[in-house]
This record gives C-alpha cells, structure tokens and sequence, in this order.
C-alpha cells in the first residue's frame, strides 16, 4: 500500500524496526538467475543489496548465466545439451560457460559499484569479494551419459567466506567450483547457493524466480509452508494422476528450499524477480509477497511471562482506548500474568488472552481475547479460544464465559449463547459493571 501522509510514514518505518534490529549482524544467500541481468532488472536489485548491506547484514549474492551461456553457445554455433535438466558441458560449451560466467560477473560487480550523488546507491561504497571459495567434483556418469564438465558443490570454504564478511565485503559466487587438480567446473546456481547457505548456517536463503512462489491446487499462493507441508505440494503434483504440474522454476528451487531447512536453515524464501523491491518486501513485511519454506510452523501458543507484559500490553491498548475492552494497569497485568497466554508467529507477540476461573462453580471466563489488527484473517483467535477451551476442561470446568460489548456475532458463530446477568458466577456478577453493558455469552464445554 502505498504511503501517502506523514503519518504513514512513520507507522511503517516502525513496522520495519523490528526487522532491521533482528536482521543485522545475520547472514542472508540471496541466489538470482542470468535472467535478471539479462532484462535489465539489476539496477533496482543493487538498490536493495546497498540497503540490506548498510544495515550491517552479511550478504552472500549467487548468480547464474544461464541465456548468457546460451547466447555464448549460438554465437560459437554450439547447440546446449541437457540432461534431466542439468547441462551437458564438453569442453567447448565449458569455454562457453566460463566466458559468460566472468562476463556476468564483470556487469554485477560494476553495478553494486555505482555510487552516483542523489541515488539509492550514493556513498555505497559496497566492496564486492570473490574467490575459489567453492570446491567441486564431477557430476559422473548418469544413465550413461557423462555430463563430462558438469559438477556438484563437493566443499565450501566458509572460514574464508566469513573472514570476507567480517571484514563488511558482500561475497558474489558465480556458478563455478574448482578442484584440488586445478579443473573448472560448470555447477549450478541452485546447487551453489543451497550448499552456501548450509555450510554458512546461513539465517536465511533466498531464490528469485520467475513466478510468484508456490500455489496450491486452486492458484492460492502458499505464503508459509513447513518442512512437510512443502514435501506433500511435491509429492501431491508428481503423481502419476496430478492434474497440474509444478512450474518449472518451483520444481527445482522448492526441493532446494526443503534441502536448506532440512539441514539448518532457519527461512528459504522463494519470490518473484518481476516485482520490484521484491527482497524488501517478503523480509521486512509480516505477510511477505512469496513463499517461505520453514522447519515447522511459525506459531507458538504458550503460557505468558513477565517479560511479555509490554507485548501484551500493546495488543490490549488500542482495544481498551476504544473501549472494547476493560482498561488494566500494567502493575495489574504482572500481578495476573499467569493467567494469560500469548500466540507467538515467528517469535512475535501476534495473540492473547486470560482465562480466570471460578471453581466453585465450575466455570471460567475468557477475558482480554486480542489479536493485532493486521493478523486477524488468519484464524489466531479461534486458535486462541480452543486453547483456551483445553485449558478450561483440564481444570475441570464445564462451561465458559465471555462479557463483550462489540464482538457478540464472533462468539455466537463459535458456539456461544447469549445469556442475562444471572448466568455469572456469584463473585463475578457482584463485579458486574453496569455503566459498560456488557453482554454476557456462555458456552458448555
């Protein structure tokens, strides 16, 4: 959305705080084909490596040269040859392959140079490393055919990697590994960056591709995706009855995504080149613009502690200003803090809720329900109350009940009925506070 008043302004630079104090001193792969070179489009991506870099983030950049290394070909008239996707590379399409490779790099790191007065990229001043940092083998032998020149990420030097970074260098792999007996080899840019970000731990890897990330089987883009989650959208669309097949670039970065997670990876990202800031937006926005592939699920719920009293206290706020909900004291909140839980998405206070009982008379209320307003279409606070109903039933009690003024139609679509002050517990109804009205609903359980 874009930003029109000051005001704006200043609520999404607040939004993007978190982020930038998380991300510094992280290290991010960040792994983009030839094609984003070839159409032009790196001039806005240097933009955003000079941004990520200046906020003290570790960057390694991946590229690859695929349409360079074709051009290459046809200008030598050599014809490409592949082999279940991976190229075939003779020692004529490897001088090919080398000649793209260094051209491509050249234009890379002549970009991330740039430092024009009144430009994102003023006062940049972004040192570009290189080096033989990634050891390879060949490939071999597969169904009988040698894919001769082709090879596979064998080692990674990441002591020399860091030291680079250490020193504030953003690190740039071309698509290439050498061996101990001094031969070059073609490896590809997924195996590269995969095998970089494992060998780094890296916090995050990112792949630019040509579509928007990865959709289920009605279009819907898959915006997080678990470990298994993401194994099941490969198994469900290679099937011998899958109606749909995967997008190319999906089928062979999604498997890379699942690789990195599997191994350490804390986040792989996959996004679209088109989109421009596409990098800024899936990191520094909650929603993101793409497909995120994860260990396990983002969300936490768990019992509150001291230390989320400030983040509750944001959640409850903005409600209690509009008089939505009973205004608490932060000294109240500490005193009552283990009555409250908190739904965490990725280590983020997003939920809460209390849940105070009566058990003489075998009930419980659910009382300060909050989740923040730009999550709230994501089905937290149903989350939030079936908890809340688990805990209720392991203390033994038999209904629930809730006093809202706004919410009413939420609770009478989640099993609740509407009920007059009598329904209250005794110690609850003599608290009863007539100047708000409040509506009581009660649920069996």
């Amino acid at each position: 959305m874009p930003i029109t008043t000051s005001t704006e302004f200043v609520a999404w630079f607040r939004s993007v705080a978190p982020y930038i104090n998380a991300f510094r001193g992280r290290t991010f792969v960040i792994a983009f084909g030839g094609e984003v070179v070839a159409d032009g489009k790196f001039v806005e991506l240097t933009h955003d490596f000079n941004l990520l870099a200046s906020l003290g983030i570790r960057l390694v950049l991946v590229h690859g040269a695929r349409p360079q290394i074709e051009q290459h070909l046809a200008k030598n008239n050599l014809e490409g040859s592949y082999h279940r996707g991976v190229r075939l590379t003779d020692a004529e399409t490897m001088q090919c392959v080398k000649e793209a490779v260094g051209r491509v790099r050249v234009e890379i790191e002549a970009l991330l140079s740039m430092g024009l007065a009144n430009s994102p990229m003023a006062n940049a001043d972004i040192r570009v490393a290189g080096g033989n940092f990634i050891t390879a083998q060949p490939i071999g032998i597969i169904n009988g055919v040698d894919l001769m020149h082709t090879g596979s990420v064998r080692k990674v030097d990441v002591a020399a990697l860091k030291d680079r970074m250490e020193f504030g260098e953003v690190v740039l792999l071309s698509p290439l590994g050498y061996s101990p007996t001094g031969e070059v080899f073609n490896v590809t840019l997924e195996d590269v960056a995969t095998a970089t970000a494992i060998a780094l731990d890296a916090d995050k890897l990112v792949f630019l591709m040509d579509t928007d990330g990865v959709q289920n089987k009605k279009g819907k883009l898959l915006k997080e995706l678990t470990i298994a989650q993401a194994q099941e959208v490969l198994a469900s669309l290679s099937s011998k009855d899958a109606k749909r097949t995967l997008p190319d670039d999906v089928s062979l970065y999604l498997p890379c995504a699942i690789r990195a997670c599997e191994a350490g990876v804390a986040r792989t990202h996959l996004i679209s080149r088109h989109t421009d800031g596409a990098v800024l937006q899936e990191l520094f926005s909650d929603d993101g613009i793409g497909s995120m592939v994860v260990e396990s699920t983002l969300n936490t719920l768990r019992d509150a502690t001291i230390k989320d009293v400030g983040g509750i206290l944001k959640l409850l706020r903005p409600l209690e200003v509009e008089g939505i909900l009973v205004r608490r004291s932060r000294e109240l909140l500490e005193q009552e803090i283990e009555q409250f839980v908190v739904l965490e998405h990725d280590h983020r206070i997003v939920g809460c809720a209390a849940l105070y009982p009566f058990p003489d008379e075998v009930a419980a209320e659910l009382a300060g329900l909050a989740v923040e307003t730009q999550s709230r279409d994501r089905g937290y606070g149903e989350a939030i109350l079936n908890h809340m109903i688990s805990l209720a039933k392991a203390q033994g009690m038999k209904k629930l009940f809730v006093l809202t003024t706004r919410a009413e139609h939420w609770f009478i679509e989640r099993g609740f009925v509407e009920n007059d002050i009598s329904a209250l517990p005794a110690q609850k109804k003599s608290l009863y506070n007539f100047q708000r009205k409040s509506k009581v609903f009660v649920r069996k359980i």
